[in-house]
């Protein structure tokens, strides 16, 4: 006998879609990752129904029963789509799909719901609920599905050397489910993603970093990273990333796998943060090691400047991954060009000067920016590891103490560039910037308070370094 979740089907939208179903005698079952999830009692926001049958016509029925006012058809695809309170609820006609090889869009025709489980990704995602009033909440699983969430197996219903053919995208979503869930892929299927690498060049950029983000959201999303280098996907699309794979070593001395490294980076910075593009920042903060490193027989491996390379790096690879090349990505670029000045404040001497240009530089973004620089603290020396976390306190005890004296997370001058050429009734010209620059520099360097007072005397002795007389006295 099949397993029954009637129990478990509480919402008013599946007993709606069950007796109008049933009374236009068109079979109908709940699909892919609503039963997934039920099973393993994971939150679900998403119901999708699958009918033998017209799907609008049942939507649009179910809609109005519901009160639903708005009701997306899509009538080429055979689609459609409500929002009932808090859940999205989605039909499509059941149907069978065949490929072409140089598109991932199928020629579709409709089909049973026998065909319409074969054409899903994987075995998990393939389990139907009976929606027909005698067969309620019973579990269609033809391909052991119930079986595989139990082992944890990412494995596709019909041959992986076919589906992923078919629809490279599905290799991405298998090591975003396998991380996600923390499933292993069967060996079979491991091994024709491996294969079918190559196919992903069909994939739209847009569509390949969508499941990016969300292994790299996960909790651990080092696995999922470590799974697309071990398949070659991440060679598709990530060039730079596979770049920071491998070590070489010169007169004994050896340089770390900077791959490993920005993966340890990562999975510390997720402990803290589920702040996506922060987790991009820790996974670009040493990109652009690679093109910076040498070897020096005194110091050994350098990567002198990396930090400001990488930032430069930054928008080509947004633009490349088709990111957001919006504040978003500035964002990040000021990550990677920061990352290392919390460090070196942690290893040297910490002076009010160097911590009052890091508050202004990192403004706003100064905590994530501390939480980034911790999770770079990857030492296997666990005492080293003590001593930096220490310091690491000392530094922002001094962050807090100068911010609340000097304001410098919103600072502006307090004489500002048009003032001064006002003042000296001058246009833009060198000396009017050589001022602002000497007056900010005065105040970062602790010479003068974050003050009007102080700063407008700085100016008129500066001005009279420079020859200039004051044609009007501010007020």
């Amino acid at each position: 006998m099949a397993e029954n979740f009637a129990t478990y089907l509480k919402h008013p939208v599946f007993k709606v879609v069950s007796k109008l179903a049933h009374e236009k005698g068109l079979p109908c079952f709940v699909i892919g990752g609503f039963v997934r999830d039920l099973i393993l009692e994971r939150p679900s926001k998403d119901i999708d129904f699958v009918v033998v049958g017209d799907a609008l016509a049942l939507a649009s029925e179910a809609a109005q029963i519901l009160r639903v006012k708005k009701v997306s058809l899509f009538k080429n695809y055979g689609t459609a789509h409500f929002r009932y309170k808090d859940i999205d609820v989605e039909f499509v006609g059941a149907r069978k799909e065949s490929y072409s090889p140089d598109s991932r869009k199928p020629e579709v025709s409709s089909g049973t719901i026998e065909d319409d489980q074969n054409r899903r990704d994987f075995t998990i995602n393939a389990m139907a609920l009976d929606m027909h009033p005698e067969r309620f909440g019973e579990l269609v699983d033809p391909f052991g599905g119930m079986k595989d969430l139990e082992s944890g197996i990412i494995r596709t219903p019909l041959d992986p050397a076919v589906t992923y053919s078919d629809d490279p995208l599905r290799m991405m979503r298998a090591i975003r489910f396998a991380t996600q869930l923390n499933f292993r892929i069967e060996v079979k299927s491991l091994h024709a993603i491996i294969d079918n690498a190559y196919r992903l060049d069909i994939i739209s950029k847009e569509r390949i970093v969508d499941e990016l983000n969300k292994i790299i959201l996960t909790r651990k999303p080092s696995r999922g990273f470590e799974l697309l280098f071990d398949t070659k996907l991440l060679h598709q699309f990530f060039p730079e990333m596979v770049a920071l794979h491998g070590v070489e070593t010169i007169n004994g001395n050896t340089h770390k796998d900077n791959f490993y490294h920005t993966l340890e980076v990562l999975d510390n910075l997720s402990l803290n943060s589920e702040n996506l593009w922060l987790r991009w920042g820790a996974i670009l903060h040493d990109i652009a090691k690679p093109p910076t490193k040498r070897f020096d027989d005194k110091v050994g491996w350098t990567f002198h400047g990396h930090e400001d390379f990488g930032a430069r790096m930054v928008p080509k690879i947004f633009q490349r991954l088709k990111l957001p090349l919006d504040q978003k990505m500035k964002y990040v670029q000021k990550l990677v060009k920061l990352h290392l000045r919390p460090i070196s404040l942690v290893k040297g001497t910490v002076t009010d000067s160097a911590i009052r240009r890091l508050l202004l530089e990192a403004g706003e973004d100064l905590e994530e920016l501390m939480l980034l620089c911790n999770a770079d603290i990857t030492s296997k020396n666990e005492f080293k590891v003590k001593k930096y976390r220490k310091n690491y306190e000392t530094v922002q005890q001094k962050f807090n103490e100068l911010e609340e004296k000097d304001r410098l997370r919103s600072f502006q001058p307090p004489i500002g560039g048009d003032e001064i050429m006002a003042i000296y009734g001058l246009k833009p010209c060198q000396h009017i910037g050589d001022i602002k620059t000497r007056i900010k520099e005065a105040i970062l360097d602790g010479e003068i308070p974050n003050e009007r007072e102080a700063a407008y005397e700085l100016m008129l002795k500066l001005g009279k370094e420079f020859g200039l007389n004051p044609k009007n006295k501010s007020n």
